[in-house]
């Protein structure tokens, strides 16, 4: 069982890749790219700010917060949009610098804020465990049992948020937007998605390799390989609509 170790953390990548990756191509058909940062900055402020409170929070007491930070961002995020469309970009990443201060605050409270802020934001993804993988598995089929009801704000913005807070703390805020991102892009570029995901998954293997080899942080790595991923799709994808 000791070689099956890494079993764990490469499922939580896959997972989390199939639950995020629609949800990332809702996002670049709103137009509203900083959402990704202003939910998932929330749902770690939230986080840090129950860690600053309470001494050692149970997870699920922390999930709870993270959730609950996510969902009160999602509705402010929402109404904006709806309010203010020509603005809504400006004002939501103002939404991310208040939840990003907001998590600097809480962070200084707590002792250990600083090695918690780190981690949410580049989360070691080899530390992810079989509950983690369970949680990020609801959260893939979730999304994909819902996916023609995320075209609904109704829907989509409550589903966000939770796979949101759910994914934070697994894979880090970092690789959560690269996972939401550069998949949409390809998607948005016009290729189909099983392709899409199956250059997503080698762009996360690839990630993973350059961490065990060099013995680099694997959240950053992985997050890395995505962006480049992504950032492939403006030069190496046909130009038209997706079918």
């Amino acid at each position: 069982m000791a070689d099956l170790w890494f079993l764990a953390p490469a499922l939580a990548l896959a997972l989390g890749l199939l639950a995020l990756a629609p949800l990332g191509a809702q996002v670049l058909c709103r137009g509203v790219v900083f959402i990704d940062l202003a939910v998932a900055q929330a749902a770690a402020a939230a986080a840090l700010g129950i860690a600053a409170v309470v001494d050692h929070p149970a997870w699920w007491l922390a999930q709870a917060a993270s959730a609950a930070g996510a969902l009160a961002s999602a509705a402010v995020v929402a109404g904006l949009a709806r309010r203010w469309p020509q603005q809504r970009e400006a004002l939501i990443g103002l939404v991310y610098v208040a939840c990003a201060c907001a998590a600097l605050l809480a962070a200084r409270v707590d002792p250990h804020g600083r090695e918690r802020m780190a981690e949410l934001l580049a989360a070691d993804v080899l530390w992810a465990g079989w509950p983690q993988v369970a949680l990020l598995g609801a959260c893939a089929v979730g999304v994909l049992g819902l996916s023609r009801w995320l075209a609904r704000d109704a829907w989509f913005y409550p589903v966000f948020a939770i796979v949101a807070s759910v994914t934070v703390p697994v894979l880090g805020l970092f690789l959560v937007f690269a996972t939401l991102i550069a998949p949409a892009l390809w998607r948005q570029a016009g290729v189909r998605w099983p392709l899409v995901l199956c250059g997503g998954l080698l762009a996360m293997v690839l990630g993973l390799t350059a961490s065990w080899l060099w013995d680099a942080p694997s959240g950053a790595c992985v997050a890395l390989g995505l962006a480049l991923f992504g950032a492939l799709s403006a030069v190496a994808a046909p130009r038209h609509q997706p079918i």
